[in-house]
């Protein structure tokens, strides 16, 4: 083999260096740049959903009509606060499986019969694992006419993912807050008119504690700009880097 030859089959490595590796820094920063984006579109979505959060929140008190109506006409009534009357109906609890400030138990849903015939189902707190059963904590089972302010919650129109477990109709335990099965559980399918919504109490203290009211998450974290700068930052960075490499093996390259 000529030298000539040595020569040029040491530099062919290099020519496709100069075509792969832009390639592939292209590829990384296009993807990089791309979940840039997607936090910038999170961190709309967010920075919309904060606002009308606490638009609704600081609203004053409407009553089951008022939001009803607004439901109807395809307005938002999500954390709108609302003012209510009834009996509950502490026998037929229906329990939804959470969290509260770290520890697993139910939030309870009962239902509140109105003196006009219709019912809601209220979310009146978190209680512990252990306490779910009504038995355990008699005090806090308030009897008679109650008057109460809770905030407005949409029923889900379906389980959120496919991750999330079905409810466990039998053993009455909920992973997502079906209101038609909660309906259907309750008898209230046969009779009584239910409205299209559930309501979360206020942190209203009760007789022995239990539920705990107000476990409804107002606070939202928001780092999405945060995370969108690092994206960007690994893009600018990952450009840097790539066109210094590029540099010095053009230099090295380079005929003396």
């Amino acid at each position: 083999m000529t030298e000539s030859n040595v020569l040029e089959s040491g530099r062919q490595p290099g020519k496709w260096t100069w075509f792969i590796l832009p390639m592939c820094i292209i590829a990384a920063m296009t993807v990089l740049i791309g979940l840039g984006n997607w936090q910038m579109q999170r961190l709309a979505w967010k920075d919309g959903l904060i606002a009308r959060v606490e638009k609704n929140l600081n609203g004053p008190p409407a009553t089951l009509q008022e939001i009803s109506e607004k439901l109807a006409g395809g307005k938002d009534v999500e954390y709108l606060p609302v003012k209510l009357r009834g009996t509950f109906r502490h026998d037929l609890e229906q329990y939804f499986f959470t969290t509260f400030k770290g520890t697993s138990g139910w939030a309870v849903y009962t239902p509140l019969e109105r003196a006009d015939g219709s019912v809601v189902f209220v979310n009146r707190g978190f209680v512990p694992m252990l306490r779910k059963d009504p038995q355990l904590r008699q005090e806090g089972q308030i009897k008679g006419v109650v008057d109460i302010i809770g905030l407005a919650r949409s029923a889900p129109a379906g389980k959120p993912n496919s991750f999330v477990p079905d409810n466990d109709l039998v053993k009455n335990v909920y992973y997502w807050k079906s209101l038609p099965q909660m309906i259907s559980q309750t008898g209230y399918d046969k009779a009584g008119t239910v409205l299209p919504f559930f309501v979360d109490v206020k942190d209203t203290p009760l007789p022995g504690g239990l539920p705990i009211g107000g476990i409804t998450i107002i606070i939202f974290p928001n780092s999405h700009l945060q995370y969108a700068l690092t994206w960007y930052g690994l893009a600018g960075a990952l450009l840097v880097v790539g066109g210094i490499f590029m540099f010095k093996r053009r230099t090295e390259s380079a005929p003396e």
